[in-house]
């Protein structure tokens, strides 16, 4: 028989605690514009749920301009 386990999928962490190996710098680009950097610490236990968590906020930003650019978040308008 089967054991079930209820439980939150979400991070017991809250996904600040997460990131603890993740170090966020502001620089300037050639054109003197800010962007923000993120660095991993590749020798680090939870690399795997760093990246997650990088890439998801790369995802996250990407979403937001597509949607200020072309009005949906996908980055393409659906063909009617």
């Amino acid at each position: 028989m089967a054991k079930i386990v209820v439980t939150s999928l979400k991070s017991k962490a809250g996904g600040r605690a997460l990131a603890a190996s993740v170090t966020k710098k502001r620089v300037r680009d050639t054109n003197g514009q800010l962007k923000t950097l993120r660095t991993l610490d590749a020798g680090s236990r939870t690399f795997g749920d760093d990246l997650g968590y990088v890439f998801g906020k790369n995802v996250a930003k990407a979403r937001r301009e597509n949607k200020r650019i072309v009005g949906a978040p996908d980055g393409a308008v659906e063909k009617r």
